[in-house]
């Protein structure tokens, strides 16, 4: 009798090993391969006839377009984060950490859904039916029509929510949570994630339904489970935030049918999570105007102007090595900068910690924030305020050029809507503002930038002086 074939699956990048080690090759963690067995899952088993294939229509790449028929919830931020709504028929991931608020988020999405006639099904594997509606009650969506199942195996909830008319949305919480009888592996393990959410994506495309499953994710920020199943669903959407800040943040990374640099932002209450119509306000609510090394950073957020404070700290250090720590920016990027300021601006900074933050635990990825990040650093190793009505944006390179960057027109005009009436500019921007009456400093280098806040730090002495 031949031996019975096993392998052993990474839970964290789903790489595939011929034998049990304690560290995966793969990605490099610890502690996280498990033994499954091959002959179970969809697609497994060698010994099966494969079938003949029969032929497909082919077509051409021009034609009519339909639109894709969306589900808009009402939500404004979830609307436009997901591109406008839920897309019929499609499948989209949601991950986040413990307790950020994911089924917080989709309990409002359905019970707005259910309550403009939509057919809404929740199926919750981790609560019970009785903390689901406890948290329904707090949210004020106990009177909806939403339609509640607490079950974890693939087959009988496809066979719930097959029965009767066809659900509008359907939502899983979370895929982590399901198992199927085709695959003889623990709930949670590779095989049953893929098996559970191939069943729970081609129940979506052949209905029409919307599919919105919940999933973990690692210590790293990843969803957990295999990659493939970020590759499988339509979209994916990260929810963010920090357990110290009252906001969140729902971040688009993968959308086929809408783009994918949209966010939307909540605050959370004891009610549930209410929509931030305008986050520039709520990232400068607490802002000290006096204080050195702030300076205001005019970003975007795919369509979105959105104004946040960049906080620098520069101190003479008694270490051999100067400390470099960074929250919410790319520690390389700032190594870059502080050489740039040291080459070709002569601020010298080998012998002091810099530690640099984004105000109200948000994150900066654009390179557009290198020249908010470099007036921060500079005022504060001067110890001089920056004014306080003036944001600034433009991407710096290693030459010690300041680059234009785009959506200057927007970025200025959210900035004149909140009170700022100057800015400091890459020389040469586009699409400026018609009719402003703000003051642009636009700057062609970051020695003329350095050269600006030492005058005025000059300047300031001077009327002391006089005075």
């Amino acid at each position: 009798m031949a031996k019975a074939k096993t392998q052993f699956i990474c839970q964290n990048c789903g790489t595939v090993h011929t034998r049990w080690a304690g560290k995966c090759d793969g990605c490099g963690e610890w502690n996280t391969i498990v033994e499954e067995d091959p002959m179970g899952g969809i697609g497994s088993g060698p010994g099966k006839v494969p079938k003949k294939g029969r032929p497909v229509t082919l077509t051409s790449l021009s034609g009519e377009i339909e639109e894709a028929p969306r589900i808009a919830t009402g939500m404004g931020e979830l609307d436009r984060a997901t591109g406008g709504g839920f897309v019929r028929g499609s499948a989209v991931l949601i991950g986040g950490d413990p307790g950020i608020g994911k089924s917080t988020l989709l309990m409002q999405a359905a019970a707005a859904l259910s309550r403009k006639g939509h057919r809404v099904i929740y199926v919750s594997g981790e609560e019970a039916v009785a903390q689901v509606r406890l948290r329904a009650q707090r949210l004020d969506a106990a009177q909806t029509d939403v339609l509640l199942a607490a079950e974890t195996n693939v087959e009988d909830i496809l066979a719930t929510i097959s029965e009767g008319k066809r659900p509008d949305l359907v939502i899983i919480d979370s895929i982590q949570t399901l198992w199927s009888d085709t695959a003889e592996s623990a709930p949670g393990t590779v095989t049953q994630v893929r098996t559970g959410v191939q069943a729970m994506i081609r129940f979506a495309k052949q209905t029409g339904a919307t599919m919105v499953l919940v999933g973990h994710v690692t210590k790293d920020g990843q969803i957990a489970g295999p990659r493939v199943v970020e590759h499988m669903v339509d979209a994916v959407l990260y929810f963010e935030g920090d357990r110290g800040h009252h906001y969140r943040i729902l971040r688009t990374v993968k959308n086929r049918f809408g783009p994918t640099d949209e966010i939307g932002v909540f605050e959370m209450s004891d009610r549930g999570l209410r929509e931030v119509a305008n986050p520039s306000e709520l990232f400068l609510g607490e802002r000290n105007e006096k204080a050195p090394g702030a300076a205001v950073f005019a970003g975007m957020e795919g369509t979105r102007p959105v104004l946040v404070e960049v906080q620098a700290l520069v101190a003479p250090t008694t270490l051999g090595t100067p400390r470099r720590a960074v929250v919410g920016w790319d520690s390389s990027r700032l190594a870059m900068i502080l050489a740039v300021l040291e080459a070709h601006c002569g601020v010298r900074l080998g012998q002091h910690d810099v530690y640099l933050n984004i105000a109200g635990g948000y994150r900066i990825s654009e390179p557009a924030a290198d020249m908010a990040i470099a007036s921060a650093l500079v005022s504060s190793l001067a110890g001089l305020a920056l004014p306080a009505d003036c944001v600034y944006f433009g991407e710096v390179s290693l030459s010690g050029a300041v680059r234009p960057v785009a959506h200057t027109a927007q970025r200025l005009k959210e900035a004149e809507k909140l009170g700022f009436s100057s800015a400091v500019l890459p020389a040469a921007s586009s699409e400026l503002p018609k009719g402003s009456t703000g003051k642009w400093n636009e700057v062609e280098s970051l020695p003329d930038l350095v050269a600006r806040i030492a005058g005025s730090r000059l300047k300031a002495r001077s009327e002391q002086a006089g005075d």
